[in-house]
């Protein structure tokens, strides 16, 4: 997936094949040749398998911020993806990745397709198949590069995509039940090559890397003019559609204290009588008063009764004590 820029936003290009296309001779090629044009890109690699892209799903965002840090200096974001199609085009973590960048930056793919395995027209078939699949997926802006240019010209492939008669002559030669399949198949794809890019380039000897940054930025003019209201429409719808269950759920928790306030009121009023504010006013402090002072009057009284208790016979004790004594003394003289 190739990723190029509008004026201050890097262009993202994912890249997608076939097993053994050259997909990753492409991309160093590609990213040479940039270098050599003075627009350096960043490049991202998602690993090769289904759980390094799962890795990357769980935290694109910051991926998308390192991109977005990058957008001064890069004008092209190169991301190759698994060699294993399938993974990025029918996987949870694929379709993240994908429509994270598509929302976020002009994104074009590139299905890179080995040209001197696909001379066999059952076999092309089979790769057009693949790309048409992967057009409709992510629709996106959509290039198709056939590598090893410098092994086998892809004039035949071209020429198969746009004279449908010179594909059928091709299929005559063929002889397997696969052929009258391919033979049906020619006729459905008949519209999908009329709108689709096709460039020969060899990522060996490095040919016709030129014309692939042509079409690369007549890709991106197109999701800036057609894709992009899409997905300024959908962003719109899906805000829209967040706020209305924003205030879904205020209106269910509003409803919910509300009911909870009826129900503890209710409570309140089957125990003890509810007072108006102004009665509060009026009788605050009064009440707790006259309490406390009646409290205190009572905790006085029984105060003093329990000293007058307790001297009581303290006084007594004393008293006979003191005539005990006198008479003592006044026998003994």
């Amino acid at each position: 997936m190739v990723t190029p820029v509008a004026p201050k936003a890097p262009q993202a290009s994912g890249l997608s094949q076939l097993p053994v296309s050259g997909k990753t001779t492409f991309v160093q090629r590609f990213t040479g040749h940039l270098h050599n044009k003075g627009s350096p890109p960043y490049v991202i690699n998602l690993g090769t398998s289904s759980n390094s892209l799962n890795l990357f799903a769980t935290r694109f965002d910051e991926v998308m911020k390192f991109i977005e840090k990058a957008q001064n200096i890069s004008k092209y974001v190169l991301i190759d993806t698994p060699g294993q199609i399938e993974v990025v085009t029918w996987s949870v973590s694929g379709t993240i990745i994908t429509e994270a960048l598509a929302f976020s930056f002009p994104t074009v793919v590139i299905y890179v397709m080995d040209t001197s395995q696909s001379t066999n027209p059952v076999t092309f078939m089979s790769s057009m198949l693949c790309a048409c699949s992967i057009l409709y997926k992510t629709k996106l802006p959509f290039i198709v590069v056939m590598n090893k240019t410098d092994i086998t010209d892809h004039s035949f492939a071209v020429e198969c995509m746009q004279d449908f008669e010179a594909f059928q002559d091709a299929l005559n030669q063929e002889t397997t039940y696969v052929s009258n399949l391919t033979r049906s198949m020619s006729l459905v794809l008949d519209e999908f090559y009329s709108s689709l890019r096709v460039e020969g380039v060899s990522a060996v000897v490095g040919t016709s890397f030129d014309e692939l940054c042509v079409q690369v930025t007549s890709a991106a003019e197109e999701y800036e003019r057609e894709y992009c209201p899409e997905y300024e429409s959908l962003k719109k719808s899906l805000a829209s559609a967040q706020s209305d269950q924003q205030k879904e759920q205020l209106e269910c928790l509003w409803e919910d204290m509300g009911s909870v306030a009826l129900d503890t009121g209710m409570a309140k009023d089957s125990v003890s009588p509810v007072l108006d504010p102004s009665d509060l006013i009026l009788t605050r402090g009064t009440l707790d008063e006259e309490d406390e002072e009646a409290d205190n009057d009572t905790g006085d009284t029984d105060h003093r009764v329990t000293e007058e208790s307790h001297a009581e016979p303290a006084s007594q004790n004393f008293i006979q004590e003191s005539m005990t004594r006198y008479y003592w003394k006044r026998n003994n003289k």
